[in-house]
């Protein structure tokens, strides 16, 4: 099967997450079951700095297409794209749009509907009427009436991540088309390499709570330190790229709860070696996100024994439920203290958590699996069977 995957931007390397890393994930997955899997994208901002150039480059066997954004960069506008994949688009069995609110998925969808190809949309947890309301409501919405909502009706399904994102698109009132859940998945990492002595510091001071992942008030880490400043023993250590500028202010709040001495902030990005040695010293992973789709860091966690604590809101919840693999809690300061001080008080309970965490996660959650479940969604649509809407994923 040739299978399009379009994208906004697309550089599987550290300093990204989320879609990125779940898109790259599925393509490379879907590429060792045998398929030709193409993405057509923007030049995203690479490990340098620098915008990634406008060409072909294979990765993990996966051949990404990277156009040029010169002008509304947010709005990955890119006409150079929507020239070639208007002359590509009917060489591929299916279409599969990785975003929403940004201009590749109006034009893939478009361009679709006119070859006469399938298409899937995978909302990414974009699609949240409580994010739409704190984050520029006006300009969402209009892009909602006058765009998504028809690129969405007229899919031949919609992907979520999880129940609870496939209960947050209904929550629109639209008439849409069958919304089928598949998790992401996980993959194994090894660690190579000596520690990082910024990451040797933050780590010294045992037993730690860990926060791993973008610094973003969607996050809730103002929440973490609140629920923390009631924890009576340990210390908790948050990191991750400080795109909007949290740090300083989180800071300043632990310091007005008196809680400074306690909390150590490393805003960067990390991986490899640091990031596996974080996950692995902890006693307890702890994400209190006001709304997050899925949540490929509570996998990332619970793969290497490590238990979490995280709040309702996330898709993964469902998942930590399943594997008894942690606490899934409200924000609630109390509530969300109390979880996280067991875990750190009792290393025994910890320990018996995270394994069963861990093997649930070793055994349903990898990304062939996940790939396997995306066949399945993908041979449906392009042979125009009913789609149900169910959850096929395996995790």
């Amino acid at each position: 099967m040739r299978i399009l995957q379009v994208i906004p931007s697309y550089f599987p390397a550290i300093r990204y997450g989320g879609p990125i890393f779940a898109t790259h994930a599925l393509s490379k997955a879907l590429v060792a079951r045998g398929h030709a899997v193409e993405v057509y994208t923007t030049g995203a901002t690479g490990e340098n700095g620098a915008p990634t150039p406008p060409g072909r480059q294979e990765m993990d066997g996966v051949v990404v297409h990277y156009f040029g954004t010169e002008w509304f960069r947010r709005l990955a506008w890119a006409p150079s794209l929507g020239r070639e994949l208007g002359g590509e688009i009917g060489k591929f069995n299916v279409v599969h749009l990785q975003s929403v609110f940004l201009w590749p998925t109006w034009k893939g969808a478009r361009l679709a509907r006119s070859a006469n190809r399938p298409y899937i949309v995978s909302p990414r947890g974009m699609l949240v009427k409580d994010l739409i309301r704190r984050r520029n409501r006006a300009v969402k919405s209009a892009w909602i009436a006058l765009i998504e909502k028809s690129n969405l009706q007229h899919a031949s399904a919609i992907h979520a991540t999880s129940e609870r994102e496939a209960q947050d698109l209904l929550r629109f009132g639209w008439t849409l088309p069958p919304i089928v859940t598949i998790p992401n998945g996980i993959e194994a990492e090894t660690p190579a390499g000596a520690v990082s002595s910024d990451v040797s510091a933050a780590t010294r001071d045992r037993p730690y709570a860990l926060f791993l992942g973008r610094l973003s008030w969607k996050k809730g880490l103002d929440r973490l330190i609140h629920a923390f400043s009631r924890v009576g023993e340990g210390f908790l250590v948050i990191a991750g790229t400080d795109d909007e500028g949290l740090s300083r202010p989180l800071l300043k709040l632990s310091a007005d709860l008196g809680i400074a001495d306690r909390i150590h902030i490393l805003a960067r990005t990390v991986s490899g070696t640091d990031k596996q040695h974080l996950y692995r010293s902890a006693r307890v992973f702890a994400l209190p996100s006001h709304s997050e789709n899925f949540g490929n860091t509570v996998l990332e966690a619970m793969r290497v024994g490590l238990p979490v604590v995280i709040t309702p809101e996330l898709g993964s919840a469902e998942i930590v439920a399943k594997a008894g693999g942690g606490a899934v809690v409200a924000a609630e300061p109390a509530l969300f203290a109390a979880a996280l001080d067991r875990f750190l008080r009792d290393h025994e309970f910890a320990k018996e958590t995270g394994h069963a965490g861990e093997r649930y996660v070793r055994q349903n959650c990898s990304w062939d699996a996940v790939a396997s479940a995306m066949e399945i969604l993908y041979r449906k649509v392009v042979s125009r069977r009913r789609v149900s809407p169910e959850s096929i994923g395996q995790c």
